[in-house]
């Protein structure tokens, strides 16, 4: 892995489009993309939100529900159209689910929970895949979560969504080299945003420090310059951002 160029150096002109940019994560990465002169378009279901952090950063803002295919592929057109590329797509959008497997098991919740999570990934690559792959290459960052390489009992749906964003990360970014696309996700424990506000009375007693989201936003600026591919940046408190190493699996053995 290269030495990551943290201070943005070279991104000035591009294009960057950031799903779930209103809050958090989302809007804190659009805030520094800005600074370092990415034109930014920015998506979301909230349009107030959206539409104010747009106005703040010299972007502009497409409302999208990216658990939308076609809302999904008409966003990134818009983007096309206006700038003539998309260069960085940071696919961000997420939801707690609130949705266990037992008698408490909703449909609705855990459709909304994977069309969000899992699917706004999936739609939001296979968008820009083909104006990226025309103009040559490009960056995908999708925002997963430490529940995407450990277990979450608490919250086995979002769990599994988040471990499917990661695994997606490592079979696309191995694929889409060829074609200069480089896939990477992020992957923090608790952070200081919205999400965690059903939890945060027992993270609390439990003595649990939550992340200042903009560790999230170096880490997300570390997988944007780092030159990898395939890779997920792990944040947690007290630590640097880094690249987990997954344990290679046990090859084939002849059979007797």
């Amino acid at each position: 892995m290269s030495e990551p160029n943290i201070a943005g150096a070279g991104l000035d002109g591009k294009v960057a489009w950031v799903t779930g940019g209103a809050r958090g994560f989302g809007a804190g990465v659009a805030r520094r993309l800005a600074a370092c002169g990415v034109a930014v378009v920015l998506s979301d279901i909230d349009r107030s939100a959206g539409e104010a952090v747009a106005a703040e950063i010299g972007g502009h803002f497409l409302e999208c529900d990216v658990s939308d295919l076609d809302a999904c592929r008409a966003t990134v057109a818009a983007v096309v159209d206006r700038h003539g590329r998309v260069d960085i797509a940071f696919l961000n959008a997420g939801i707690s689910t609130g949705c266990t497997l037992d008698e408490s098991f909703r449909l609705d919740r855990y459709r909304r929970a994977m069309g969000v999570n899992l699917d706004g990934v999936v739609f939001g690559a296979h968008a820009v895949f083909a104006p990226m792959k025309a103009a040559g290459g490009g960056d995908i960052i999708a925002t997963a979560s430490l529940a995407g390489l450990v277990g979450t009992g608490f919250d086995p749906v979002y769990g599994a969504n988040k471990h499917a964003v990661v695994g997606l990360v490592r079979a696309i970014g191995d694929e889409w080299r060829q074609y200069g696309i480089r896939v990477n996700a992020l992957c923090p424990g608790f952070a200081d945003t919205a999400i965690v506000d059903p939890l945060r009375e027992v993270l609390a007693a439990l003595e649990i420090p939550l992340i200042d989201p903009e560790r999230v936003v170096d880490a997300f600026m570390l997988a944007l310059t780092g030159g990898g591919s395939a890779e997920c940046w792990y944040v947690q408190p007290g630590r640097e951002p880094e690249v987990f190493r997954f344990a290679a699996i046990p090859g084939p053995r002849p059979v007797e």
